[in-house]
C-alpha cells in the first residue's frame, strides 16, 4: 500500500510552496490560539469564527447573535473585547453553546490562508492523539502548517509538528520524505521529555513570561487533554470528535 505524505510548513510565508489543494492542513499555533480553540470546544463552545483582523471581529459586535469576541495582538488582549487569547479563560467561564469570534496575531491568519484551497483542522498538544487517530482514518496526505510568529519560524509550533509527525509515522501509513518533517521530528525527539525547559530561550515563551502569563505556557504544553478536533466548515470551526 502506498504511504501518505507528511509535509511541515514552518511559516506562513512558505505555505504557497506546500499548498497542493488535496492535503488536509493541520494549523498549529501552540502559544496560544489553537490551544485556546481546542480547550474552548472541550468546555462546550458550539462554534468559533476565526478572522484575520480586529476590524473583522468587531463587525460581529452588533449582530443579533450573542457572540463572544476574543482578540489578541502581540500577546496582549485587545481592549473592548470579551477575551484575549488565554486558553485558561475558558475553564472559568460558562461558554456552553456559545459562538466565539476570534482574531489573533498568528493563528487565525494561518487558518484563513489555508482554507482557500484545503480542508483545515486545528491542532495542539492538547489534542495530539485525537488528531493522529482522526488523520489515520481520513487516509489523506497531510500538511502541518506552523503559524509561527509574524511570518517567522518559532520553536513551539515546530515541536508540535514533530510530535504529530512522530505519531503519524508510528501508524506505518505515512512517509517522512519531507526534510522539514524530519527536522521537526528531530527537535521533538530532543525535547519531548521537557518541553518547557527546551523552550527556555524561545522568543514567545519569554514574550509571554514578560506579560506574566507563564501559566498559559505550562497549560499549552500539556498533552492529550481533549479529544475534540476543531474542523473548519466554511467560515466556522466546529467539533469532530474521535
Amino acid at each position: 500500500m502506498k504511504k501518505r505524505n507528511i509535509q511541515v510548513c514552518m511559516t506562513p510565508k512558505l505555505f504557497s510552496l506546500y499548498a497542493d489543494k488535496k492535503s488536509i492542513v493541520v494549523v498549529v499555533d501552540v502559544l496560544r490560539a489553537t490551544s485556546s480553540m481546542c480547550i474552548a470546544f472541550e468546555q462546550g463552545v458550539k462554534r468559533m469564527i476565526p478572522v484575520s483582523t480586529v476590524e473583522e471581529a468587531l463587525e460581529y459586535r452588533n449582530s443579533d447573535e450573542d457572540y463572544i469576541l476574543a482578540a489578541e495582538r502581540n500577546g496582549k488582549p485587545v481592549k473592548s473585547f470579551d477575551f484575549g487569547n488565554s486558553p485558561q479563560v475558558y475553564l472559568d467561564m460558562d461558554v456552553k453553546g456559545r459562538t466565539v469570534v476570534m482574531t489573533t496575531t498568528n493563528g487565525t491568519k494561518a487558518i484563513n490562508i489555508a482554507k482557500k484551497d484545503h480542508e483545515v483542522i486545528v491542532g495542539s498538544f492538547l489534542n495530539l492523539d485525537a488528531i493522529t487517530q482522526w488523520l489515520k482514518e481520513k487516509d489523506r496526505d497531510v500538511i502541518i502548517f506552523c503559524a509561527g510568529w509574524k511570518d517567522k519560524f518559532n520553536l513551539e509550533d515546530t515541536l508540535f509538528a514533530g510530535a504529530l509527525v512522530s505519531s503519524l509515522l508510528e501508524t506505518d501509513l505515512y512517509n517522512d520524505s519531507c526534510d522539514a518533517a524530519q527536522a521537526a521530528k528531530f527537535l521533538w525527539d530532543r525535547s519531548k521529555d521537557d518541553l518547557y525547559g527546551f523552550l527556555e530561550n524561545s522568543s514567545h515563551r519569554n514574550r509571554l513570561a514578560k506579560l506574566n502569563i507563564d501559566s498559559d505556557i505550562h497549560f499549552c504544553l500539556k498533552i492529550n487533554q481533549t479529544k475534540k478536533i476543531p474542523v473548519l466548515k466554511g467560515d466556522f470551526l466546529v467539533i469532530d470528535d474521535v
